[in-house]
């Protein structure tokens, strides 16, 4: 019997999340970070009585700790949870007093009950939403903030809708996109905010290459997206090596909450 529809689409899922297993070093220094303002954000919720204010929080799907880093400055009690003991490991050379366990969002290994907040960043694409939904019920306190963030480029600058095309960036979120969530949570609110990251035309390159699609791709498809790239950044825009260029970002967030 085929596998087909949603199974296969998981089945997808799960093949290119796994191609994220290694690497850590090089996803850590091309990849983007995140705005302090995106995370302040988060944990701003004034004028709402009886909502305490949050402490302890889960960095899930943390990766490298991009975004890890910008809780820890923020004062929060923080652990970081990964599949990829690689990612970990890179994420704890950066951050060596934060704690880190290997598990997913579907099977955290955290305590029931001990989270003020679960942030899941550039990474619930990979997770299967109603199980997740579940697990991060079990482990938040009442009253506790699930935080979904997304980077992606600014697609509305022009040169930079060609370059997500021709790098297969697939994670630009379509207009009125809602993260899908389990009955265990509520959307709140969300917040978009614009940033820039300084790159070079090699960091362009460097940056397609720690994509999904790159590295689960075969040599035909990665030669073909190097050779257009190379005439889109030096022939066609005209750029030469070490040019800087202020690549522009969106960082996406939606605020939800758990059910008392």
């Amino acid at each position: 019997m085929g596998t087909s529809g949603p199974r296969l689409e998981a089945l997808r899922r799960r093949q290119l999340a796994d191609s994220y297993q290694a690497g850590g070093e090089h996803y850590d220094r091309i990849r983007p970070g995140y705005p302090a303002e995106a995370v302040h954000w988060l944990f701003a919720r004034p004028g709402l009585p009886g909502v305490p204010a949050v402490r302890d929080v889960a960095d899930v799907g943390a990766g490298t700790g991009k975004y890890t880093r910008e809780l820890h400055a923020a004062g929060l009690n923080v652990c970081a949870v990964d599949p990829s003991r690689d990612m970990l490991d890179q994420l704890s050379r950066l951050l060596p007093d934060v704690p880190v366990r290997v598990g997913t969002a579907e099977q955290t290994g955290l305590p029931a009950s001990s989270l003020d907040a679960v942030t899941v960043a550039q990474a619930w694409h990979w997770c299967d939403p109603a199980a997740a939904s579940r697990e991060f019920a079990r482990i938040l306190r009442p009253h506790g903030i699930l935080g979904l963030v997304w980077n992606q480029l600014d697609v509305s600058v022009p040169w930079v809708h060609r370059y997500s095309r021709i790098i297969h960036a697939g994670d630009v979120l379509r207009p009125g996109f809602r993260p899908e969530l389990g009955p265990e949570f509520a959307l709140e609110e969300s917040s978009t905010v614009a940033w820039t990251q300084p790159m070079t035309p090699e960091d362009l390159f460097e940056l397609a290459r720690s994509r999904a699609f790159y590295l689960s791709a075969g040599t035909a498809a990665r030669e073909k997206l190097h050779s257009n790239l190379s005439w889109y950044l030096y022939e066609h825009l005209g750029h030469a090596p070490g040019d800087i260029l202020e690549l522009p970002y969106l960082t996406l967030t939606w605020r939800a909450v758990r059910a008392a």
